[in-house]
């Protein structure tokens, strides 16, 4: 008979969804009743003073829970996959020797899947002249068009960034050049199971719903003061060209700065693009297992949903009926 070794691993707890769906909310309700602490999976909130294009927790909010990997680089620090993992990697077993539960909350697939499955990436270095090649090819050609080149040898990858990601469009090509292997094959290779005990809890919506959830929030970071936040960042020196300032809100509000757009050319685009990314993290999660998902279209069913939750959690660890999480005895 094999033994269930499932017993032996921690045990990590989930929430995942596009932008703007409420995750936030529902992730502070659920801290509280589990006593968890969250770790961030979202690739801009890492950066410091970048939290109104962001949406980051406020601050008494961050104050009443505690979360892990947000403010944690400058706006000019260069960030990988490999290092989220690793840095989540760590706070997960300081949580759990706390004797806390940890919870990933995000909205970015790769961050999620890096640590849940442990993925292995072969980057293969570095080639810096390559790298100049590339952006010399897109300032002549431009950016769409080098992404073309990326979707020509590896359509998956290039589905999921934008042309304005740059950064990453030439990391994509770049790892194809220095070991023969696209991003998107390395994921098909990775291993399937996890070192955790896994909860993953996705959320979804009526797209059209979610679609107006994300111009209403557009349209309170315009009021909370998004275009100021852009302007005291390019002030500091950070520019157009570092991959924090290439996040949906930043580059729009960037190039209605420097006078390239009229307000509401960089409004109008900041909310199509910011749907388009929307239809690209439903179709990430889509692609992996496991998750329980979750239909908030319609809002008086807020309360059943919760309630539903803490069934899916309850039947995935052992918890009492006040939904307490208690240390299954090993």
């Amino acid at each position: 008979m094999s033994e269930d070794h499932s017993i032996e691993k921690k045990k990590l707890l989930v929430l995942l969804g596009p932008t703007a769906i409420g995750k936030t909310n529902i992730s502070l309700n659920l801290a509280k009743q589990y006593h968890c602490e969250i770790i961030s999976a979202d690739s801009m909130q890492i950066y410091r003073h970048m939290n109104i294009g962001t949406a980051k927790a406020s601050s008494d909010e961050l104050a009443d829970i505690p979360h892990h990997l947000i403010d944690i680089c400058e706006p000019d620090q260069s960030f990988s996959v490999s290092d989220y993992q690793q840095l989540a990697t760590q706070a997960i077993d300081d949580i759990h020797n706390r004797g806390k539960l940890p919870f990933i909350v995000g909205g970015t697939g790769l961050y999620i899947q890096s640590v849940c499955y442990e993925y292995e990436f072969t980057e293969g270095g570095a080639d810096e002249a390559f790298r100049l090649e590339q952006r010399q090819y897109a300032e002549l050609y431009g950016a769409e068009a080098l992404l073309e080149k990326l979707r020509l040898v590896d359509p998956e990858t290039a589905q999921r960034l934008h042309s304005n990601d740059q950064r990453r469009v030439i990391r994509a090509l770049e790892v194809i050049h220095l070991t023969g292997i696209t991003m998107s094959e390395q994921l098909r290779l990775q291993k399937r199971s996890s070192p955790y005990q896994l909860c993953l809890i996705g959320l979804n919506m009526d797209r059209q719903l979610l679609y107006a959830r994300i111009e209403q929030r557009i349209d309170l970071m315009l009021e909370q003061g998004l275009v100021e936040e852009v302007r005291q960042l390019m002030n500091r020196g950070f520019t157009e060209s570092m991959t924090s300032m290439q996040g949906l809100g930043y580059k729009e509000m960037v190039t209605y700065l420097q006078g390239k757009l009229s307000y509401d050319e960089a409004v109008y685009l900041l909310k199509r693009d910011t749907r388009h990314y929307a239809k690209r993290q439903l179709s990430w999660f889509r692609r992996m297992k496991d998750i329980n998902w979750i239909d908030l279209s319609d809002s008086t069913k807020n309360s059943e949903n919760l309630n539903i939750i803490h069934d899916i959690i309850a039947g995935k660890f052992m918890i009492n009926n006040e939904y307490t999480w208690i240390q299954r005895e090993s």
